[in-house]
């Protein structure tokens, strides 16, 4: 399976990418992130260039990004299949890996994305609470720290209403209209976000069946 997954910052993706792992232990799991730092640390051509660039303080350029991502899906661990999180975030970003994968021979097999109402998206992330002194995490609705840690839990600074407020924001205007493009091409599956962790997973590989 060469899959895509898509999904607002709260929607569960990175639970999902990781049970998607699991069940399919041949795919490999492909974040710019890790790419970027790879190919800096191994010197390739394109890591040097993208480190001039992350140095200077600038953002690393698509087709450069793109690049990276096409030289790290001709690996030999992704022959068997791979999971690409979080790229591309962009309609240009995603129109120039399309070509580049094109060029490359690389078919994709599906789109999923992670559909979560953003009301609950802002009620997930805002009752999140954290222990300083055991980094354990809990949930002032969904599962709320017991009475003995209460008082010390804190909240992280994006975890306010305002600060998700503003990546919802970023994410419909940036991300969302990547959605037509690869809906264009067929590849698209939705999946209902709202449930228990299990549940979603079970529809993720409801809509995966019979692909690869």
């Amino acid at each position: 399976m060469r899959l895509i997954l898509f999904g607002p910052p709260g929607a569960g993706k990175g639970t999902q990418a990781a049970r998607l792992l699991e069940r399919h232990p041949s795919l490999a799991h492909l974040s710019t992130g890790d790419m970027l730092r790879a190919a800096v640390s191994e010197g390739t051509p394109l890591g040097k260039q993208a480190d001039a660039f992350m140095k200077a303080g600038d953002l690393v350029p698509d087709s450069l990004v793109v690049g990276l991502v096409v030289e790290r899906l001709q690996k030999p661990d992704c022959a068997d299949g791979f999971l690409l999180d979080g790229f591309p975030r962009t309609r240009a970003q995603a129109e120039a890996l399309d070509t580049a994968l094109d060029g490359a021979g690389i078919e994709l097999d599906k789109v999923v994305v992670i559909e979560v109402p953003d009301s609950l998206i802002v009620e997930r992330i805002t009752g999140r609470r954290m222990d300083p002194e055991t980094g354990a995490i809990y949930h002032m609705k969904f599962s709320p720290p017991p009475a003995a840690v209460a008082d010390r839990v804190t909240q992280r600074k994006d975890d306010t209403v305002e600060a998700v407020t503003a990546r919802l924001s970023k994410y419909h205007s940036e991300t969302t209209p990547v959605l037509p493009f690869y809906d264009a091409k067929g590849l698209v599956v939705r999946v209902d976000g709202v449930g228990a962790p299990e549940d979603v997973a079970l529809r993720i590989e409801s809509a995966l069946e019979g692909v690869g």
